[in-house]
């Protein structure tokens, strides 16, 4: 048996999206079905409408969300029904060569749903990141639902489930971010703040903020940055090196994935300083650097995928967090909006008008 809702799909390379009727079946082995509450229009759903990602149309948008536990196939014993879980894509195997380092924060062989969600005619949808959440029902693997505390709302967390834990993450799993340090973000949208906030909840020292757009940089005091540098107007790597004693940063995070802003990363951080790089880069981008200088400046040069998080051990730590008052999460959803209104959205996103719209249902 299957179930008819509404969902946000994406027919074509660069086509406008649309709410249409999904069927989605019932779970089997190992899958849950979701009543998503809420799901953030993320940047990387963006990248799927517009082809950069892949070539599998139709896409079901969608995946930073959250909801409570509809229905769950055999052998589930992860959550039941009537759990309040944010959803996430890295539901990690336990048994590949990462998993069994002891690292199930690189699993190799994350999983998915095996049943497919289908549009009325049969035509089978690709979720996006293995998810699929612009929709009123979703069918995921198991380990794709992390139980968490049902007390924070469901458009705040959510944002866990992809762009904010990418941020906080990037600063405290793969950057190694600690008291006292000095950390400068370039690039100040939801990743990039996520980051700052990672930072300021570490307990760095110097937090420097970088974009080109005051706005942004507003935003990103609120998020704990200590000073903000407009790259439109200054040199960030001298501003950055200005405001750490001439030296550079510790840890510098890029957010955007660009070339060009990879490069201030590379030489706005101090010797032996950490870079890490959390914006997602299009497939046609190179990168060329003095391979001396990669010797010289020593340090490491590191990427981070979903703020090398583990899902199970970081989405109810930082919801604790939050609702602690210690993590302002809140502070990222700049609107909620409906199904209908997910193509604005994404005009918003291009425009730098929103940290993030959230689609509550």
């Amino acid at each position: 048996m299957t179930i008819s809702v509404q969902g946000v799909i994406a027919r074509g390379k660069g086509e406008p999206v649309e709410v249409t009727t999904i069927l989605v079946p019932e779970p089997g082995p190992g899958e849950a079905l979701v009543t998503v509450q809420a799901c953030g229009v993320c940047h990387t759903d963006l990248h799927y409408k517009q082809g950069g990602i892949g070539e599998d149309f139709p896409y079901l948008l969608g995946h930073e969300a959250a909801g409570v536990v509809d229905a769950v196939g055999p052998d589930v014993t992860e959550v039941a029904p009537g759990d309040f879980v944010i959803l996430n894509w890295r539901a990690v195997c336990g048994r590949c060569r990462a998993c069994s380092r002891g690292r199930p924060w690189y699993c190799f062989n994350t999983h998915n749903a095996t049943q497919k969600m289908t549009l009325e005619d049969g035509t089978v949808l690709s979720p996006a990141l293995g998810i699929g959440a612009f929709v009123e029902k979703t069918l995921v693997a198991a380990g794709q639902c992390t139980k968490v505390n049902p007390a924070i709302p469901a458009a705040t967390a959510g944002l866990l489930g992809c762009g904010v834990m990418a941020g906080i993450g990037a600063a405290i799993n793969t950057g190694g971010v600690t008291r006292g340090d000095s950390v400068a973000v370039i690039g100040c949208g939801g990743v990039g703040d996520g980051a700052i906030a990672g930072a300021c909840l570490a307990g760095a020292h110097t937090i420097i903020a970088v974009d080109v757009d005051d706005r942004k940089l507003d935003w990103a005091r609120g998020f704990g940055a200590t000073h903000v540098i407009n790259s439109r107007n200054a040199d960030p790597v001298a501003g950055i090196q200005e405001l750490t004693g001439g030296f550079g940063a510790d840890v510098v995070i890029e957010a955007l994935g660009r070339p060009e802003t990879y490069k201030q990363a590379f030489y706005a951080r101090d010797l032996a300083g950490t870079v890490v790089l959390v914006g997602v880069p299009t497939p046609e981008m190179k990168l060329e650097l003095p391979l001396l200088d990669v010797f010289g400046r020593g340090g490491a040069l590191m990427s981070s995928w979903y703020g090398d998080c583990l899902p199970s051990r970081d989405f109810p730590m930082l919801v604790d967090l939050h609702l602690a008052g210690r993590l302002p999460l809140d502070t990222f959803v700049s609107e909620t909006i409906g199904l209908g209104d997910v193509e604005e959205a994404f005009a918003k996103m291009g425009r730098g008008e929103v940290l993030r719209s959230v689609v509550t249902l």
